[in-house]
């Protein structure tokens, strides 16, 4: 067994007449050495019993508010660690909301494979237009963008990522009317409408759910910026049926790549 140094024994005599003062409701004599504090009569610590201290003397009282806390905790005691496909994060996110959001991944990935198609088409040889290739490049890294904040934000409350499988897009856009350059445009149209639509969805079925963020994340991040995209693009295909397939539509591709 250890021995007890002197400077111990002399602390611990001290302490054990802190705490015999305390208990008699007197003031011990301070001998010069620090003050009296009420504070050290009573400490009060989260999850702590009702039971004094047998070195401090101090008394260390039950918190009310950690029945919650630990009632809370317990949920995760339900998730086996065996089970890792079960989130520890999951709160309040119905199985709607989950998959709205797996639906419209989907859709922004498939949007971005038929952009990066129509990027390939606009930089051949034997197209030459090298502005609306930049263009589409662009829009299919903006989908694929759009795609991946989706997907983070399913596994940030605890949803399960889906993905499903891309149909191979089209491959050519020439149009005997319209010339390859409108017609693509208007085909750029479409999808940017037809994206605003689906974000409606999802954002009616967050309504439905009574999810504010999901409602919030879909207003702030997606739907005013589709908006906006909508009137750009519609300003394009006005502008490309005004000056036709000629040679306006190379001038068109050079403002483009500017």
């Amino acid at each position: 067994m250890f021995g007890v140094s002197v400077s111990t024994k002399k602390w611990l005599s001290r302490a054990s007449s802190v705490r015999c003062a305390a208990a008699a409701g007197k003031r011990p004599e301070s001998g010069g050495r620090g003050l009296w504090s009420p504070r050290q009569e009573s400490v009060v610590l989260p999850g702590a019993l009702n039971k004094q201290d047998a070195i401090t003397g101090l008394t260390l009282e039950a918190f009310d508010g950690v029945s919650e806390v630990t009632t809370k905790s317990g949920e995760l005691d339900q998730i086996e660690s065996s089970q890792p496909s079960e989130s520890f994060a999951r709160k309040m996110y119905a199985s709607e909301c989950e998959a709205a959001v797996n639906r419209q991944i989907n859709i922004e990935y498939s949007i971005s494979y038929l952009y990066h198609s129509m990027y390939a088409f606009f930089d051949r040889d034997n197209v030459g237009l090298p502005g609306f290739a930049q263009y589409f490049k662009e829009e299919s890294e903006e989908e694929r963008g759009h795609a991946e904040k989706l997907l983070e934000y399913q596994n940030k409350r605890g949803g399960k990522v889906v993905l499903g499988a891309l149909m191979s897009p089209i491959t050519e856009f020439d149009h005997a009317d319209k010339g390859e350059a409108l017609y693509a445009m208007e085909l750029a149209l479409s999808l940017e409408k037809l994206n605003y639509e689906k974000l409606v969805d999802v954002h009616r079925v967050a309504d439905e759910q009574g999810d504010p963020s999901l409602t919030d994340f879909i207003e702030g991040e997606y739907l005013e910026e589709q908006v906006e995209a909508i009137k750009k693009v519609s300003t394009y295909v006005s502008q490309l049926r005004r000056i036709g397939k000629g040679e306006a539509v190379w001038h068109f591709d050079r403002a483009l790549a500017n």
